[in-house]
């Protein structure tokens, strides 16, 4: 029997993401860890921003071993983030400022606490032993094949308790799920269903192309060391010297994405964005959004580097429009997991001019867009020492790669505060789980309130305005013309057509103005602020650009 789809408004389909990394957001106990009472304190703020929802990073039950993506309990909150009550009165308050929320879920792997584990590791016929990826080792004792782990080394960990080897991507405290036994696919199915159940209006999915294995485990084709200058490129990681063809990116993936779908679409005006790490993200991103039976939107990994020429952006964004087949993107520039784009793209001092351009930019583009919390204050990305790295990923791979703590640090509130704010005044009594850092004392968003011209005062004055602009919403996209520094395109429905140039240069630029432009919106150190236009030539500021009306 076809189930009845609930209707859904689509508030997603041209929407903006703010992403809160609950541990680093707001501390509401003064005990180093930001939680969900203190998100919920600042959910005022968020929704001053001007954006549609929120997408929180996992809070649940876990033994932290890589920050809440290697989950004990799928269905409880861990207690250093608060309580259940405290979820849902943070969804209730979201709700009443007009947020949606969407919740980050692991469905590819677990916590090796998980009981499913220790069940399945326990023998090999246990009820759960094949809920995990488990396999022989070669005669010579070696893992069954060459699959890496992103985190270093084979992907491959020996148990003694079975005498087998079990696969992890990540950690070796988080062992994949195998996702060929249809009883793990119902079992995640139930947990995702209970968060649905509770009010939450979409999922953020970790590694979403990660959930399917090749049942055969063939071994990936080599790909050799990458040569890169781009720093954003992780070439001491041998997990880049292959081409990841069996180990993920499976073609049962994709059945297993209409399941949730299905399920998502019995509740209303949900959503779901996956996070997609590819050998070729753009294509996976395609397909996994486009048909309306599978994910609704995704990200890949492109724009999350440190290129940001036009010609790359126009290259980029050639591909994906020649590819997508109606396929929905989901434009991010920074994450949890990547330097923070004030850095990538600005370098050592950012310039404001830049990272204005670089947001108008991302949520004009047609798809949706997600903001990093801290990227609308312009935060760099943080410099921390050895001994106070806290990520598992840095501590092995240093120190040529020093991992995501940089990019995780606490959100400065307040900058007369010793820890900028994090927790309540008289309530900052413990250390902040990673420093706080002095260079974002002059961003903080006290700081940024009180200057009309600030970074965090254009995120405001961009989001709210683009809210009027139903061609930039939801309207079609024609790239222009490819220009040596200029990158434009033209976003344009029944009712409008907007004509969106950006000079990503640190030199003037010259643009030719189609004669049909009559008014502009100009990004200038005060926000957006309107001019006539007669067509013509414009001459660009270095990292200058606007926003015109096509008659």
């Amino acid at each position: 029997m076809q189930v009845q789809k609930a209707p859904n408004d689509n508030w997603w389909r041209g929407g903006v993401i703010y992403q809160i990394y609950p541990r680093s957001f707001a501390d509401s106990n003064g005990d180093g860890i930001g939680d969900l009472p203190g998100i919920t304190a600042h959910l005022d703020y968020v929704a001053s921003l001007g954006v549609d929802g929120i997408w929180l990073s996992p809070f649940f039950k876990s033994p932290m071993k890589d920050f809440g993506y290697d989950i004990s309990d799928y269905c409880a909150v861990d207690p250093m983030f608060g309580t259940l009550a405290d979820f849902k009165a943070l969804v209730d308050r979201a709700h009443a400022l007009g947020l949606k929320v969407m919740i980050d879920q692991v469905l590819s792997h677990c916590a090796d606490q998980h009981p499913w584990f220790v069940e399945s590791r326990s023998s090999r016929d246990n009820p759960k032993a094949d809920w995990f990826i488990w396999a022989d080792a070669k005669e010579d004792g070696n893992p069954p094949n060459n699959w890496l782990s992103i985190f270093g080394g084979s992907a491959w960990q020996w148990d003694t308790r079975r005498c087998q080897y079990f696969m992890h991507n990540f950690l070796t405290s988080q062992p994949d799920l195998n996702f060929h036994n249809p009883e793990v696919q119902s079992a995640l199915l139930e947990t995702v269903k209970f968060w649905l159940d509770l009010g939450v209006d979409g999922y953020r999915l970790d590694t979403v192309n990660f959930y399917v294995h090749d049942a055969q485990l063939r071994d990936n084709p080599p790909r050799g060391r990458p040569v890169t200058e781009d720093p954003a490129v992780n070439a001491v990681n041998p997990y880049g010297w292959q081409w990841h063809k069996y180990d993920k990116s499976q073609p049962e993936n994709l059945e297993f994405l209409r399941k949730l779908r299905t399920l998502l679409d019995q509740y209303p005006n949900t959503t779901m964005v996956g996070e997609i790490g590819d050998d070729d993200g753009l294509a996976r991103l395609a397909e996994y959004t486009r048909g309306g039976d599978k994910l609704h939107m995704a990200y890949c990994f492109d724009l999350l580097g440190s290129e940001h020429s036009s010609s790359f952006l126009h290259k980029f964004l050639s591909r994906f429009q020649s590819i997508s087949e109606g396929g929905w993107p989901c434009w991010a520039l920074s994450n949890h997991d990547v330097p923070r784009y004030a850095t990538r793209w600005g370098g050592a001092t950012p310039d404001a001019a830049l990272l204005k351009l670089s947001a108008a930019m991302q949520t004009s583009l047609r798809g949706s867009s997600c903001i990093y919390q801290g990227d609308e204050l312009g935060l760099p990305e943080v410099a921390i020492a050895f001994e106070d790295l806290q990520d598992p990923y840095g501590i092995t791979m240093w120190p040529e790669f020093k991992g995501r703590d940089g990019c995780r640090t606490p959100m400065p509130w307040v900058s007369s505060a010793p820890d900028l704010g994090f927790a309540p005044a008289g309530k900052a009594a413990g250390k902040p789980w990673l420093p706080v850092a002095e260079a974002h004392r002059a961003l903080s968003v006290d700081a940024q309130d009180a200057s009309p011209d600030s970074l965090l005062q254009f995120y405001r004055h961009l989001l709210h305005w683009r809210k009027t602009q139903p061609a930039i919403l939801h309207g079609d996209m024609q790239l222009l013309a490819a220009h040596p520094q200029v990158f434009a395109f033209v976003r344009a429905n029944d009712a409008q057509r907007v004509l969106c140039v950006f000079n990503f240069s640190d030199q003037p630029a010259h643009f030719v103005l189609p004669a049909e432009c009559n008014v502009a919106q100009v990004l200038t150190d005060s926000g957006l602020t309107g001019a006539a236009l007669s067509g013509g030539n414009v001459e660009l500021v270095p990292w200058g650009g606007l926003f015109a009306q096509l008659t």
